[in-house]
């Protein structure tokens, strides 16, 4: 299990009485195996709220908690991928895949068998010995996701992970991502800036205000994916083309449109 919830949740940066409030009583349940893209302004809050899952800050009021226990630090059951791909440029694929496993006292036989499977996984059996600096950034993101999915966490954090890479592979990760999720489903929160992208990827989308950050309303993409059978396609653009398509991110820009005109911005 992996449900993900916040229950009242402010962030406040700073004294309490004159520091920078982030986030506004945030309540939000996230379903396990659910993914869920957040989206908003920046400075809202989105990679706080991630933040505060994974264990990397606590709120100022209310409670996060992963499986009904709230968070208090990071912890096996959550992993987190970067928009910067943190690699060792001086550790091979492999090596790379392997730190987590190394703190988890497994046995070699077991790790070299999970790490395989995660190359599988990712495609990248044919670099499993290439270092960093040999690889597409594309490439270098895949090593990443597979480093997060080898620990077989209940829980996949991922802030902006495609916001480093070139449009083309960017379409390409998505689609890679969406393959990903049905072979091997995790909960998943992602935070991006990129409103196809959340449309495309995403079981819902949050839609949040500008600071501090309040859930402004949240969208169900996964029964009108359903309705329409979008898995149908196995290209990203063939699904924005669609009718369906078209009108979530047409709302989801206006929305958040809104949040700009509304602050002079």
């Amino acid at each position: 299990m992996g449900s993900i919830r916040f229950d009242k949740v402010d962030k406040v940066f700073g004294p309490a009485d004159s520091g920078v409030k982030v986030l506004d009583a945030i309540d939000l349940t996230i379903a396990d195996q659910e993914f869920v893209a957040i989206v908003g302004p920046s400075g809202c809050g989105k990679t706080t709220c991630l933040r505060m899952v994974a264990g990397f800050e606590g709120p100022s009021s209310g409670v996060v908690s992963v499986n009904d226990r709230a968070v208090t630090e990071p912890g096996p059951d959550r992993a987190v991928v970067f928009q910067q791909f943190a690699l060792f440029p001086w550790k091979r694929v492999r090596e790379n895949i392997d730190l987590g496993l190394r703190n988890k006292n497994l046995p070699a036989a077991e790790r070299v068998e999970r790490i395989d499977a995660a190359l599988r996984l990712m495609n990248l059996e044919s670099h499993a010995e290439a270092f960093p600096h040999q690889l597409s950034g594309g490439m270098q993101q895949r090593v990443a996701i597979a480093r997060a999915y080898v620990l077989d966490p209940e829980v996949l954090l991922m802030d902006e992970p495609f916001g480093a890479l070139d449009a083309q592979t960017r379409v390409v990760m998505q689609e890679e991502l969406v393959r990903l999720a049905r072979r091997n489903p995790r909960t998943v929160l992602f935070i991006t800036h990129a409103v196809e992208e959340a449309v495309y990827l995403a079981d819902r989308v949050v839609i949040m205000t500008r600071r501090p950050g309040r859930i402004k309303e949240v969208l169900d993409v996964r029964s009108i994916r359903k309705a329409e059978d979008w898995d149908r396609f196995s290209r990203i653009e063939d699904v924005m083309d669609l009718e369906s398509f078209v009108h979530l991110r047409t709302h989801i820009w206006k929305s958040l449109r809104e949040e700009k005109g509304a602050h002079g911005v």
